[in-house]
């Protein structure tokens, strides 16, 4: 009886092509989604970037550029940098501060005013001055996990991840599993695992999520988003590779 041939690996997906920002939404605290006055999110010299050359200060105005499809189970990678000089302004825990947010509700149903998604954020943070800072910690606007078994305990969880000077390319790599675990890479080593990714109802945005989903919790479907919090940083070889599990 011949063998059964191996199945084939899912494809992985480029979502940037270097030259265009086809298929992904901008949504500015401030601003309706679609709308990205000061160009916040530019392609320059083939990079996706965020871009503070149109503002004058910050003011809050913290960005997100979504992929425009929803995801379930997948595999994210790309390549980052955080450069300099960020704004002024910009509030001193978001100084070389980024990240990738997942598992987010859609940048339509983000508030006009509200800055950030309920979301789970993979955190990219650069040097801000001679302390060690890693790179890789686990953010939760709105949202909850467990990390170890327990719920965490804290808004953003830090990592293992290396301290990464400004102007470094740094690979990221996400992995949101059928198997309900999360896992966070920086530069191929594992900096975070997690599970059970869930809407947090004591916070006022996750509870309206809440509510719009009929009361449902659990964090199962949703959107990928590239942040900016006042620095700029640059995006490359953003690739996406889609599961199949549970559900379809």
């Amino acid at each position: 009886m011949p063998e059964r041939p191996a199945e084939a690996s899912p494809r992985w997906k480029r979502l940037f092509d270097g030259r265009t920002l086809a298929g992904w939404t901008p949504k500015i605290a401030g601003e309706p989604a679609g709308s990205d006055a000061r160009r916040t999110f530019i392609v320059r010299n083939g990079k996706l970037a965020v871009s503070y050359a149109g503002y004058d200060r910050f003011a809050g105005r913290f960005g997100h550029l979504y992929y425009d499809r929803p995801l379930r189970f997948f595999r994210l990678r790309l390549r980052y940098r955080i450069l300099d000089p960020g704004l002024p302004d910009t509030p001193v825990w978001a100084r070389s501060n980024s990240g990738v947010m997942f598992l987010s509700e859609s940048p339509h149903d983000v508030g006009r005013d509200q800055p950030f998604p309920v979301s789970l954020e993979f955190q990219l943070l650069g040097r801000d001055g001679d302390a060690p800072r890693p790179t890789g910690a686990v953010c939760t606007p709105g949202t909850d996990i467990d990390i170890g078994g327990q719920r965490a305990a804290q808004h953003c969880t830090p990592s293992s991840g290396p301290t990464i000077p400004n102007g470094t390319w740094a690979r990221l790599e996400l992995e949101v599993l059928p198997s309900g675990e999360i896992i966070q890479r920086i530069n191929g080593t594992v900096v975070h695992r997690y599970t059970r990714p869930r809407l947090d109802p004591s916070d006022p945005f996750g509870k309206a999520v809440i509510a719009r989903s009929g009361g449902e919790a659990r964090l199962t479907t949703g959107y990928i988003a590239l942040q900016g919090e006042g620095y700029p940083v640059e995006f490359d070889d953003i690739e996406l590779q889609v599961l199949d599990g549970p559900g379809g």
